[in-house]
């Protein structure tokens, strides 16, 4: 049965410590993990809030830049990608989100090559600990710094080419669901997706990420999620809100807000 998860980006303010504990009042299940909060708070002190609270982790965001757009050197970022598997299946989610890194220079062909190389090599790590490497497109708006894959048809591409289960998807409604076509194309993806993430918009991003809440942009959300539910897709529904406009909001009252369009949208019954 599908289920709700938090990204800890949405809460941007709040600890780890202050996430869990948030979200565990909301009823919210479980929480889309960032690397950079679990860092601060210790992933042995991590865990143990966790079990306490009884929160299971959805994904671990994320792992990536082998372009090297970051500053990073490619090894750099296959061995960090290493670490972060190996924190995924501690943490006990099935899931990295991966960037490619921006194309920094490189042609789209050998920026491709790149990722490709890195994602060969991770492969077998990833089926050793069970954990699936979910490539993350983006919009063309907003994508500059983070990837140089910015549609559907770029992420099915690269999977073929590395022709592994291993390797899937990141369904971002706010990165894709801004073109009319995605709902007819749900079908053929929904086999290689790893997550879907929520998110809304009022137009498309110019620059840096503008979301709204839930059900109050242009995104055909609830046509989206009923074509993943007739594709079958089961898997968790991560709420990822940022921007001016969410930051400007009560988190509490934001939480209840993503749960209650949630069971709207999915209709668990919960």
């Amino acid at each position: 049965m599908a289920e709700l998860s938090m990204n800890e980006t949405t809460t941007f303010r709040w600890s780890f410590e202050e996430d869990v504990a948030g979200y565990a009042a909301a009823g919210i299940p479980a929480l889309g993990v960032w690397r950079q909060k679990l860092s601060d708070c210790g992933q042995p002190k991590a865990g143990a809030l966790l079990a306490e609270h009884g929160l299971r982790v959805s994904h671990l965001l994320w792992a990536g830049g082998f372009t090297g757009s970051d500053g990073r050197s490619y090894r750099e970022s296959v061995d960090d990608a290493k670490v972060a598997l190996r924190t995924a299946a501690d943490l006990g989610t099935d899931t990295l989100v991966v960037y490619s890194g921006a194309r920094a220079g490189h042609t789209f062909n050998h920026a491709r090559r790149l990722i490709q190389s890195a994602l060969t090599e991770l492969i077998p790590r990833a089926a050793e600990l069970g954990v699936s490497l979910a490539i993350e497109p983006m919009h063309a708006g907003c994508a500059a710094e983070w990837t140089f894959l910015t549609g559907i048809d770029d992420v099915l591409a690269l999977l073929e080419a590395v022709g592994s289960s291993q390797v899937k998807m990141v369904l971002d409604t706010y990165h894709l669901g801004q073109d009319a076509g995605l709902v007819d194309r749900i079908a053929k993806i929904a086999p290689h997706v790893a997550i879907v993430q929520l998110g809304d918009a009022r137009q498309p991003p110019q620059g840096e990420q503008n979301r709204c809440r839930l059900g109050e942009g242009n995104v055909p959300l609830a046509e989206i999620v009923a074509a993943l539910k007739d594709a079958g897709y089961d898997g968790y529904y991560d709420v990822e809100l940022l921007g001016e406009e969410i930051e400007a909001c009560a988190y509490h009252s934001l939480l209840e807000h993503a749960k209650q369009v949630f069971d709207e949208l999915v209709g668990n019954g919960h």
